[in-house]
């Protein structure tokens, strides 16, 4: 279910999509994938006036791939067995000449593909709420994974909470994959084991919630997420959010971690790791050292060395209570972690 409320608009008079034997009627476009041959509509349940989304399949690009599964055949079999407040529920599906159709509730939110602006605080927020659901998703008998988590396909009201929509892509973490399920996500928000056809594993959507919560955090839209990045494909978290807080940075980094086994384990390892973070605003120099050794473990083998280098620095920092140790760390902590 992608909404793209930019792209809202009414049905016109001359072209009328007729579902009331269905018992719906339809009330204006939502949002159109053209190249995913996908439309999802507004519509009314006329016998009880619920508001519903049509999610409409071109049958010429309904593919086959995991499992032998066409793309809406698979989102409705993960639907049919999830019930999350925040995963708007199947309602029904059904077939015509021009396509396959999906019909789910209606969530009065826009996605986070409609340019607004958060602060880091609300960012957190959204991000805490969307781990939620990854939670919930991971701890189903066999772990789902959803393939696909982008700006577009996250709604979030004005009370912050955030849904997760648009399951066609969803896959559960026993299933084997074949060859036309492999890289099939969204370029710039896949994994890298993805593309490289590796096993996914529930780290996998942890890397695209974090280049999600990126896009937030510097207003950039999903289409130009590649321009975030620096000469060597990574993204410099302190050249493009200075403002936030090392702990943050630090979080956040391990989220987009190119292995997939150096980033946190699960949704819920993540999500207790955030919730204390402090978001913006300067760190102690406790803070700024454990954030420094994290940074620097990550980009050299002489890790160990680094942390015995710090807890000299930290050691000369409280005999002399002098502040030029303290600003000499805060550097360190906001060089490239490249």
């Amino acid at each position: 279910m992608e909404l793209d409320m930019c792209n809202q608009r009414e049905i016109p008079l001359s072209y009328h999509l007729d579902f009331s034997e269905r018992g719906y009627k339809v009330i204006r476009e939502l949002g159109h994938n053209q190249e995913g041959g996908r439309i999802t509509y507004l519509a009314n349940v006329q016998k009880s006036h619920q508001q519903v989304v049509i999610k409409k399949f071109s049958i010429a690009n309904t593919g086959t791939d995991w499992s032998g599964l066409k793309a809406y055949e698979r989102e409705i079999k993960i639907l049919q067995t999830i019930n999350h407040p925040r995963i708007p529920r199947y309602v029904d599906s059904f077939e015509t000449s021009t396509g396959f159709y999906l019909v789910q509730e209606y969530k009065n939110a826009p996605s986070l593909g409609v340019r607004r602006n958060f602060n880091p605080e609300e960012i957190k927020q959204i991000a805490l709420s969307i781990l939620e659901i990854l939670v919930y998703l991971q701890q189903q008998v066999d772990p789902i994974i959803h393939r696909d988590i982008k700006p577009e396909n996250i709604l979030v009201d004005e009370n912050l909470n955030a849904y997760l929509v648009d399951f066609g892509l969803t896959q559960t973490q026993k299933t084997t994959m074949t060859f036309s399920s492999l890289a099939a996500g969204t370029p710039g928000f896949m994994p890298p084991e993805e593309y490289l056809g590796y096993s996914l594993t529930q780290a996998s959507d942890l890397y695209s919630l974090g280049i999600t919560l990126i896009c937030l955090l510097t207003s950039t839209n999903s289409v130009d997420v590649g321009k975030l990045v620096d000469q060597r494909n990574r993204f410099n978290l302190q050249k493009l959010v200075p403002q936030l807080h090392p702990c943050f940075q630090s979080w956040l980094i391990k989220m987009i971690e190119r292995k997939w086994n150096h980033r946190y384990a699960n949704a819920a390892v993540a999500l207790a790791a955030l919730k204390p973070i402090q978001v913006t605003g300067n760190a102690t120099i406790r803070e700024t050292l454990i954030a420094a050794i994290a940074l620097r473990k990550r980009t050299t083998i002489l890790g160990l060395a680094i942390v015995g280098m710090f807890a000299v620095a930290a050691t000369t920092l409280i005999l002399s209570q002098q502040g030029g140790t303290a600003q000499q760390l805060q550097e360190i902590s906001q060089k490239p972690y490249i």
